[in-house]
């Protein structure tokens, strides 16, 4: 009896026991494609009588020595890696059409052949010609890189072992294909097997791999989830097309801290580090003005400083908007909520935008209390001080939770010139010299003492 045919959406990776044109897992429509098997299989139902062979197993507490690590010499890059480029790893890049994967790729390529490492780059979406444009505009016209334009994945593992390289390239996984999968590149079933393919080459044959990704609208890497899951080391490419900024973030890293991030500036020539991502978001900063916050975060290891700007006006009757760039709209919906439940600051018939500047996205709950003071400076008119910086965590109570890496936030305000800061009351944090912390109880005392409302 011939096994029924299952259906995989293309946007969650949920399986389906038959073709819907809405995803009941996600909601996405028309992403619900028929999943082919990589092989028919044996016809029996259980594994039989035959016997395989005994797996290896080994103590815990077995010494292994850390894995050797090339470093590119790239410093934003090697600091998302963890450190460097381990070899036998699987990365998969992800982001934005246009963002400038490619190029921040054939960078990495020329940077690594420089350290004596063989490269090869496969680009299965331009031709090498186009390619080899592109590392001329990038001044990496004599990097020692092996180009090819090939989507067939059978005859690309037939060059890469013959090659041998330390490092392949592959742009982008969609558009590979095997010929052993009855369906078209792109596909649920195509992504799948080759991410498969290229993981085991890699492991088997100690050749590192980077995989590009395209994205969905939704921003996560478009193909099943199970490939995130395949591969060593995920990375994102973020940024505005309106900004110069771009953030190289690590969300897996099974070789390094994730959250990490690394900030790149897109010039002329291609992107150039930032060494100092805090000097440079704050960099276009005008004296203090009514709803503008600086916010000392954490990205990973390194604390980052970025303007939170707000605007509050009022709106047509029944219309208010609540715009939000950068950070979660859910969560400004919970501060605004906050801020007329238990301090009286009503929003009703008012439009809210919030931006944070730069192009950067921000996701830690630190955020709540510079979010907060940016929407009353907005909406009471009234600036801070300035020099001020302001972190905090506030819950649905109104109170204040401190939050993580205190120190290390005041520390990187007080290198930029900053020398007061609005943090919880039971922040543990220990004197910085030149910063004067002004601790508060709940966000009634904020609201009350800095802003004189409520």
């Amino acid at each position: 009896m011939a096994k029924a045919a299952s259906f995989t959406c293309s946007n969650c990776g949920a399986v389906h026991s038959k073709w819907s044109g809405r995803c009941d897992d996600c909601g996405a429509w028309n992403t619900i494609s028929e999943d082919k098997p990589l092989t028919t299989g044996p016809k029996a139902k259980g594994l039989g009588v035959a016997r395989g062979r005994k797996v290896v197993l080994t103590a815990l507490d077995t010494p292994e020595a850390p894995p050797p690590r090339t470093m590119s010499k790239m410093g934003e890059l090697d600091r998302v890696l963890g450190g460097g480029l381990v070899a036998a790893s699987a990365i998969l890049v992800g982001g934005d059409p246009g963002i400038g994967k490619s190029t921040v790729l054939l960078q990495a390529a020329a940077a690594f052949a420089n350290q004596g490492m063989k490269v090869v780059y496969v680009s299965g979406e331009e031709a090498a010609a186009q390619v080899r444009l592109r590392a001329r505009r990038l001044g990496l016209g004599d990097a020692d890189v092996k180009l090819a334009a090939e989507t067939n994945l059978r005859d690309i593992l037939t060059t890469l072992e013959a090659e041998k390289p330390d490092l392949a390239i592959i742009d982008s996984i969609q558009t590979m294909w095997l010929d052993t999968v009855d369906s078209a590149p792109g596909s649920v079933s195509q992504v799948r097997a080759a991410a498969h393919e290229l993981t085991t080459f890699a492991k088997r044959n100690g050749i590192s791999v980077v995989l590009v990704g395209h994205v969905t609208k939704e921003g996560q890497i478009a193909g099943p989830r199970v490939v995130e899951h395949m591969v060593d080391t995920v990375l994102y490419f973020e940024g505005e097309r309106g900004h110069q900024f771009r953030i190289l973030r690590a969300v897996k890293n099974r070789f390094g801290p994730a959250d990490e991030i690394g900030v790149f500036e897109m010039t002329g020539a291609g992107l150039a580090e930032v060494a100092n991502p805090s000097a440079l978001f704050l960099s276009d900063r005008e004296k203090p003005a009514a709803g503008s916050v600086v916010f000392a975060g954490i990205e990973g290891t390194r604390p980052v400083l970025c303007e939170i700007q707000a605007l509050v006006s009022p709106a047509p009757a029944g219309q208010a908007r609540r715009s939000v760039v950068g950070w979660d709209g859910g969560r400004l919906a919970m501060i605004l909520a906050v801020l007329e439940s238990r301090c009286g600051i009503p929003f009703q018939g008012l439009d809210v935008y919030l931006n944070v500047a730069g192009g950067l996205r921000i996701s830690e709950p630190a955020a709540d209390l510079a979010v907060a003071a940016a929407l009353l400076s907005a909406r009471e008119d009234v600036a801070l001080p300035e020099g001020t910086v302001v972190f905090g965590e506030i819950s649905l109570s109104g109170g204040l939770r401190p939050v993580g890496q205190t120190e290390t936030r005041l520390k990187e305000a007080q290198k930029l010139g900053f020398s007061r800061a609005l943090i919880p009351d039971r922040s543990k944090t220990g004197a910085i010299a030149g910063v004067t912390a002004q601790k508060m109880p709940d966000l009634a005392a904020l609201v009350g003492d800095v802003f004189g409302a409520g």
